[in-house]
């Protein structure tokens, strides 16, 4: 008999957790508080309690050629960027294909996660669960948590001097979920995340005046990248995350600045970020320059205080009879049903071996799904991160000890900061970290053998876009149609665009990319020399 594994949570992190539990002989059991899976995408009325919450409008940031699960493309002729329903129909339908539902025990809240007394041998847990009130307490050889990160929402009252004398409405983006009532009525937005700009946007055609309030700015992307293909197909290649690496920081920097204004100049709107050359997430909004450009929106620094109606900003200006107030601040990282020392070991912060696994365990029978963040989808990091796991738990693959896990920790942590700052540690580049987790179960594709073996295929994989597909193309967890999919991924995208026939779809040229990011750094010589 397989161990048995509980999974904490059924949205795209559980199911894959679930899936790759059974590839390895596992036996899962799945506990999700509400009646149904998608965790964050499953849609409700009304922000609840302990789960994820989004807004009637959301749409997601990734493709859908970049964002599925690696061995199950989306339908071609699904948009490429999904409301939340078409992408909540796409997991409802993956969880019954694979046949996931059977281990997943519905309603049913994880109340306590504990060590058993006799951990430091079996390194097995407690799980106590709740449903219809009557707790059950179980044994686990291991446990994945999958409860993701959008559930306890940051709201920093106590960094507004005055907020307690605000008379207007105020609260978190959270239990934001449409425009309707804003009708007529002025609006602050405090925060310049994707949430932020989605509800001040939104806002705008409804509302008398919305400013968006932000300590340190953003760049803004348009989901429309080159020659009118999806951002992501485009920008996240090995040959771009290649040159970024080896290119030298202030070259690399120029370039990714360079790049990040090309739609607009970020100055001009009062986006551009304190630190522009840091690579935290960007903002993916189609709309924001254009509603700043009609005067529907605008763009205010810090608030320095409220008043009763007002808020005072920075600069000194003023935005006066204020009806509501949006705290589009983030969510906090918490795990009620678990001792804080487990993940949190030090300094309070979120310390995880590759960001999963708890270091200071004595057994590695834990592991956090779903957590780290980078510039590229959900769901395939949530497989890749999950089939590791899995190894980890039935000994195929092993962790290093603790203090070389410490290490690496410190190590990247001192790396993280440069790139993407304080405040986004949990951040890291998504090739790079997934090649690194491909690689410890034999799964990352192997560049060189295939331009020897099948160069059509290599040119894709090296200079088109790293889609999930290439994480299933060799190696154990391999899929028969991974590279039929990888060579079809252009038609998938162009098939719900195309819809009036006018000549033959045009896919990118891997060869004139290759020129033109070749010839960036001559570029940036020539621009050097202007100076001087």
């Amino acid at each position: 008999m397989g161990k048995r594994v509980a999974i904490i949570g059924a949205g795209v992190s559980g199911l894959a957790a679930i899936r790759c539990c059974l590839e390895e002989g596992l036996e899962p059991t799945c506990f999700e508080r509400s009646t149904d899976v998608g965790g964050l995408w499953k849609f409700s009325d009304q922000a609840e309690d302990g789960r994820a919450s989004i807004y009637q409008s959301v749409f997601t940031n990734s493709s859908k050629e970049m964002m599925c699960f690696p061995d199950y493309p989306y339908p071609d002729d699904y948009p490429n960027f999904m409301h939340h329903s078409k992408l909540q129909e796409y997991i409802k339908t993956f969880a019954q294909k694979k046949n996931l539902l059977r281990y997943i025990q519905f309603e049913t809240l994880v109340s306590s996660i504990k060590k058993c007394p006799s951990f430091s041998v079996t390194g097995q847990w407690v799980v106590v669960t709740e449903k219809d009130g009557e707790q059950t307490s179980i044994v686990f050889d291991a446990v994945m948590i999958c409860s993701g990160h959008h559930v306890y929402p940051n709201m920093p009252t106590d960094s507004f001097p005055g907020l307690d004398q605000f008379q207007g409405k105020y609260l978190h983006s959270r239990d934001y979920k449409g425009p309707e009532v804003f009708k007529g009525k002025r609006v602050l937005v405090i925060g310049m995340g994707n949430s932020a700009s989605d509800i001040a946007v939104e806002l705008s055609r409804q509302a008398t005046q919305v400013i968006i309030s932000t300590r340190s700015g953003s760049w803004v992307m348009s989901r429309v990248w080159d020659d009118g293909y999806p951002w992501d197909m485009v920008y996240v290649t090995r040959f771009a995350t290649f040159l970024r690496n080896v290119l030298p920081s202030f070259v690399s920097d120029w370039l990714y600045v360079k790049k990040m204004n090309t739609w607009f100049k970020h100055e001009n709107y009062g986006l551009m970020p304190l630190n522009g050359s840091l690579r935290k997430e960007p903002v993916f909004n189609d709309e924001l320059p254009s509603r700043i450009l009609c005067g529907t929106l605008s763009i205010k620094p810090s608030v320095k205080k409220f008043t009763e109606t007002s808020a005072v900003f920075e600069d000194g200006t003023m935005f006066e009879a204020i009806d509501c107030i949006i705290f589009a601040t983030g969510y906090g990282y918490a795990y009620p049903f678990l001792d804080d020392s487990i993940i949190k070991s030090r300094n309070n912060e979120v310390t995880l071996y590759k960001g999963i696994f708890p270091p200071q365990l004595e057994k590695s029978t834990m592991a956090v799904i779903g957590l780290v963040q980078s510039l590229g989808a959900a769901i395939p990091t949530a497989d890749l991160q999950a089939r590791w796991a899995a190894k980890v738990f039935t000994n195929t693959c092993t962790l290093p000890t603790t203090n070389n896990m410490m290490n690496d920790i410190d190590e990247k942590m001192g790396k993280k900061l440069k790139w993407f700052g304080q405040s986004h540690t949990l951040q890291t580049d998504y090739i790079t970290y997934m090649d690194e987790l491909s690689s410890f179960i034999g799964a990352k594709p192997n560049i060189p053998w295939l331009f020897l073996t099948d160069p059509k295929l290599a040119l894709e994989v090296y200079f088109g876009p790293c889609s999930p597909y290439q994480f299933r193309l060799m190696g154990p967890g391999k899929w028969d149609g991974a590279r039929n999919a990888i060579l079809t991924q252009w038609n998938r995208t162009v098939k719900p665009t195309k819809t009036r026939a006018v000549g033959k779809a045009q896919e990118p040229h891997h060869f004139c990319n290759l020129l033109k990011m070749l010839s960036l750094p001559v570029l940036f010589l020539a621009a050097l020399l202007t100076l001087y």
